[in-house]
Formats: C-alpha cells, sequence, structure tokens
C-alpha cells in the first residue's frame, strides 16, 4: 500500500470543525479526508457522549456522502464495517490513551498504528472487506481476531 505523510492538525477547532461539518453535511468534499475520517471519530467520542457512534455513524456519513454528491452503492460511499472496525479501534485507542486534551489525543491516534490506511487489512482478506457484504453489513474477520 502507498505510503502517506502524517497530516497533524494544529488546532483542536479544526477537528472540531470537521466533525461539525460532517455532521452538519456542509464540509467540502476536499476536507473529508483519511484523517478527516479519524479525527471526526474520536471527536465524537471525546467529546460527544450524545452521539453513540457505532449506532449513529453509519446514517451521518451515507448522508453527508450524498450531500457532497456521492453515492452509497455497492461499489462506492459508505463501507459498514470499515466504519464499525474503526469505531471498535479508535473506541479502545481513547480508553487507552493518556494524552489529554482534543488536539494531542488526535495527533496521537494519527500516529498510532490504527491510522495506517491499511490497519483493515491486519483483521481482513482485501476479498472479504471489499466485498459487497462488508460495505452493506457488518462481517467478521477472516484473518485475525480485532485485538488491540
Amino acid at each position: 500500500m502507498t505510503d502517506y505523510p502524517i497530516r497533524f492538525f494544529a488546532e483542536a477547532a479544526d477537528v472540531r470543525r470537521l466533525g461539525e461539518g460532517m455532521l452538519g453535511r456542509c464540509l467540502a468534499k476536499e476536507e473529508w479526508t483519511h484523517e478527516a475520517h479519524l479525527a471526526t471519530c474520536l471527536w465524537l467520542i471525546d467529546e460527544r457522549p450524545d452521539f453513540d457512534c457505532a449506532a449513529d455513524l453509519p446514517a451521518a456519513i451515507a448522508g453527508y456522502n450524498e450531500s457532497v454528491g456521492g453515492q452509497n452503492t455497492d461499489t462506492a460511499g459508505y463501507h459498514e464495517t470499515i466504519t464499525q472496525l474503526y469505531v471498535i479501534g479508535i473506541g479502545q485507542f481513547a480508553r487507552a490513551c493518556a494524552e489529554e486534551g482534543l488536539l494531542a489525543r488526535v495527533n496521537a491516534l494519527l500516529a498510532s498504528p490504527i491510522a495506517a490506511r491499511d490497519w483493515p487489512l491486519r483483521f481482513y482478506s482485501a476479498e472479504r472487506l471489499f466485498s459487497v457484504a462488508a460495505r452493506r453489513g457488518w462481517v467478521e474477520p477472516d484473518v485475525s481476531p480485532i485485538l488491540l
């Protein structure tokens, strides 16, 4: 998999703006990066106890995708298994992270193994992870149990 430089955040306000923009469906599509996905999930866990990521994030992401002209199909858009895997992983990271403050916690997450773009492939074969079944619903890992 191609290596990408880590794009750390400079301000906690940038993380909050991304999360609020995604939820409000007003975030520019080009800002919804891999780092933005991860930072938004951690922001929701840390600062939005009213938001149940496992239950509420699927509709939020799917709605956001549609708001920027995307589609949620069998081959594009929202992916249930990847989303739920990151909710699990980022939730565990959040509980174990000793860093204080949203900015420090998000940047620590981005420097962690969870932020690697191929992290889901530690648990799933590409065939299973990128299947229609995995995109549409939760599928169990076929490579390794989710133990972080």
